[in-house]
Order: C-alpha cells, then structure tokens, then sequence
C-alpha cells in the first residue's frame, strides 16, 4: 500500500473533522470575540430601553399607549435602516457595515445629553431612533457575519452562541435602569400644575438621571466601532464579496418574496420580536402601577424584568448546548407550546405565581430568533445580505405590537393583554411545524 495516499487520505480526513468541529475559519477568532461584544452591546440599549416605556411613562405623566411610543421609535428604526443597511454591506462589506451601524450608534446615544436639556419627549425619541437606527446596521451586518465566520454546517448554532452573549448585554441594561435610573423616578403629584417651576424641576431632575446610562452606552459604542474598524480579517469570498456600484443585486427581492420558507420565516419573526418586546415591556405593568395585577412599586418592576432576563440568559446557553443533540426545529416548536401555557397560567392567575410564569417566558424565546433566522437563510446563497435585511425588517414587529398591548391595557387590563403574546407565539409554533413538515433548516448536532 502507497504510504503517501494514506497519510493523505488521513490529512483529507482530519481537515473535514476539524472543518465540521470548528467553529470559526483560521485568523478570524479576534474579529468573532468583537462580533460576539457587539451582540451583548445592543442588548444592553434594547432591554435599557424596555423598562424606559413605563419611567417615561411617569416622569412625562402619560397613558401606556403614548409611552410605547418609546418602542414605535427605537424598532421603527430598525424597519427603516434595513434596507440602507444591506447596500451598506454589498458596498463595504459586513465588517464595514458593523463598523458605521456602531459609530451612528454612539451619535444617538451622545443626543440624550442635549435630549434631557430640552426636556421635551419627541426630543428623546430622536436620539433613541438615531441610536436603533445605528444598532440596525450592526445587527443586519452582524448576524450573516458570524454566520460566514466559519463552517456552514454549524452557522446556526454559532449564530446561537453569539447571540446567547445577547442577554447578558439585555441583564445589564435593565440592571443600569433597575440601579442608576428608577429609585429616581417618582409619580407626578395629582395636584401639580403643568409647566409649574417646581414640576420642571422635578422632570430636570429625573431626566438628568435618564441619561447617565446613555452616555456610557456612547462611549462603549464608540471604543466598539473604532476597535473593529482596525481588526485584520484573513480574505474571504464569503466575507469579501462586496458589490462596489452599490446597486440592488438583479432580482433578489422578487427571488425572497417567492421563496415560501423565507416569507413565512419573516412573517415569524415579526410575531417573535412582538412577543419579545410586548413580554419585557408590560411585564412592569403587570407587578406595578395603578393598573398592575400586584401593585407593586416601579423599582418592584424592573426588579421583575431582570428576573425575566435572567431566565432568558441562562434558557440561551442552555438552548446552544441542546441544540448539539436535537433538532432546532423541535426545541422551537415545543418552547413555543410552553409559551403558551405559562402564558395562559399567568392571565388566569394573576398572583405571584403568574408573573412568575410571565418572566419564565423570556425563557421561551431565548432561541427562536438565531433559530427563525438560520432556518429563513436557508439557501439563499448570494442573496443572503438583503435576506439578512428583510428580517431584521421584521423587527418592526417589535414597534407596533407594544402599541396593540397597550390598548388592550388601557381597554381590558394587564391580564387579558397578554392573549396577544398567545397569538404570537403560536404564529411562530405554525413555523417550526412548516419547517418539519417540509425538512427545511437545519440539524445542528454535534
């Protein structure tokens, strides 16, 4: 026997081992650890943002619908730049496209200053969309960036990893408003004059504390974006590949719209980040406030929200290292059922046990968006950039779904508003059944 085919053989061998195990391609580990930074920095602005819809809610004294607003601007945003954001990409390339979201990120972040100074509301939603709208450039950028950042068979478990880091960023921001922001907040008195010296010293006041979190937000998005503007990234086609007349690929958004699997998996999204967004929004409203099941106080609530967190960060981790023995689609599915039970337990109940069950469905959707995302970007191959858009585009989900929740609140109550989050997670159940039934997607196993 020719000892020369064998040890080639062996090496062959060896190479696809290491090409299945890996989870990034050589000299691409610097540029992964910053990617996977990112994924953590906006989840602090998101979940910063979430418990700010019921403390502007008080310090500008408004009904839930008009504080949601909040919401309306920050995911509005996120729908608007998408688009932007993928000819971004096709010009620059992903880490160009990562690199200006986080600069324009840091811009937004830096307004809340002038923002409290004007103390006016539509004020602060300008500064908080031009800060989304930066954050959607990194994250249409971001996520097919570490999909390409090693092997296609495990992206969508690496996509997984990297988005399990979003939590712990999700844990900070509500524990920076939990700490730095609420204990400062207090009710306007019923008999305050509006516009009188002593209600705009109090509003100067708890504003000046609303943007300490923002400007270290600021500072961190800026050191982000510098630091990945000068990492060295090996050449790579899939990372490369750029298209430098900037102009819309032939055809792509008539090949998305055809494509089945991809449609429904937008539509899927848009009901995930609704159910996300409605979930950490309102679960305050249901401990505390004049219209809460428990009434308790406002730091109660955001207490609350960080356990909903921490339920969320540690299903994420636990998610990655299922999904090395089952089938993402089933975990899906069967996450999305549980969903709806906990959900239906806490609209029921309205104890402390049901708003024990509320925060445990943060844990419920812990993998649906990487899992929703993997299995949407099946195949698209060249289109993936503006694939990779139309879903972050579905994050206007995330926009109109507070403001449905919070009519039904101001019509119906907290509990009976959460049927609306039974209606999302059964959307994205319907999905994960599609997906099997048509053996679309991914087997991630290790």
């Amino acid at each position: 026997m020719n000892t020369n085919d064998d040890a080639a053989q062996k090496d062959t061998s060896v190479r696809a081992v290491e090409h299945k195990t890996n989870w990034v391609h050589p000299g691409v580990l610097p540029a992964f650890v910053l990617i996977v930074t990112c994924f953590a920095a906006w989840g602090i602005s998101t979940d910063l943002t979430a418990p700010m819809v019921k403390i502007f809610s008080t310090v500008f004294d408004m009904s839930a619908f008009q504080s949601a607003l909040v919401q309306f601007a920050y995911y509005g945003a996120y729908f608007l730049l998408a688009i932007p954001a993928a000819m971004i990409n096709s010009r620059l390339g992903y880490k160009g496209g990562v690199s200006i979201g986080m600069g324009l990120a840091a811009i937004g972040a830096f307004l809340f200053f002038p923002a409290a100074k004007v103390m006016t509301f539509p004020t602060f939603l300008a500064a908080l969309f031009i800060l989304a709208g930066g954050l959607s450039i990194v994250e249409t950028s971001a996520n097919p960036f570490v999909m390409a950042l090693g092997p296609e068979e495990n992206a969508t478990r690496r996509l997984n990893f990297a988005q399990a880091f979003n939590p712990i960023g999700s844990n900070i921001g509500v524990l920076m408003a939990t700490l730095l922001v609420a204990p400062h907040i207090a009710p306007v008195p019923k008999d305050a004059v509006k516009g009188s010296p002593e209600l705009l010293a109090k509003t100067a006041n708890e504003l000046s504390h609303v943007i300490v979190p923002y400007i270290a937000l600021g500072i961190f998005y800026a050191a982000l974006a510098i630091a990945i503007f000068a990492v060295k990234i090996p050449r790579n086609k899939e990372l490369e590949e750029t298209d430098h007349v900037g102009s819309v690929r032939q055809g792509v958004f008539g090949r998305l719209w055809h494509n089945g699997t991809y449609r429904f998996g937008v539509i899927a999204q848009f009901f995930n980040i609704a159910a996300q967004t409605c979930i950490w929004t309102y679960i305050p409203f249901y401990v505390s406030g004049p219209q809460s099941v428990l009434h308790m106080s406002t730091s109660a609530g955001t207490w609350w929200l960080q356990i909903s967190l921490i339920f969320f960060l540690v299903m994420r981790f636990l998610m990655v290292w299922l999904m090395g023995r089952f089938d993402g689609r089933k975990l899906m599915v069967f996450m999305c059922g549980l969903g709806i039970v906990l959900t239906m337990v806490g609209i029921v109940s309205g104890t402390v046990f049901g708003a024990l069950c509320m925060a445990a469905l943060s844990g419920c959707i812990s993998l649906l968006f990487p899992t929703i995302y993997g299995i949407s970007l099946t195949g698209l191959g060249a289109d993936t950039k503006y694939g990779s858009s139309g879903l972050v585009m579905a994050i206007i989900g995330g926009a109109i779904a507070p403001l449905v929740q919070g009519r039904l609140i101001d019509a119906a109550g907290v509990q009976v508003s959460f049927t609306f989050v039974v209606l999302c997670f059964a959307v994205v159940l319907s999905f994960g059944l599609y997906a099997l039934k048509h053996q679309i997607g991914m087997n991630d196993q290790a």
